[in-house]
């Protein structure tokens, strides 16, 4: 992920934190999630000379690949706490 694409990510997922606080993302169908992204979504457009479509692929893209590295990074530290907790019970 490029710094500009994490700074687009960023900034949408601020947005949306403001804008769907209420919403229930397991429950909300995702068009419905997306159309109130939409807002943002076409500023940035706008501000990068591309297609409101472009931004919303890259943004499913982006949100994906987040969500991938921070579950590795979850199972990681996990692993990592549950070696160690290992390692002490072994030294009793």
């Amino acid at each position: 992920m490029t710094k500009e694409q994490e700074t687009m990510l960023t900034r949408i997922n601020l947005y949306a934190e403001q804008v769907m606080s209420d919403i229930d993302p397991q429950k909300t169908p995702i068009s419905v999630q997306l159309d109130k992204l939409k807002p943002i979504m076409e500023i940035i457009a706008s501000e990068q000379g591309r297609s409101l479509e472009d931004i919303f692929i890259e943004y499913m893209d982006l949100a994906s690949e987040f969500s991938v590295k921070k579950a590795k990074q979850c199972q990681e530290d996990y692993l990592d706490f549950d070696l160690s907790a290992e390692d002490t019970y072994r030294s009793h």
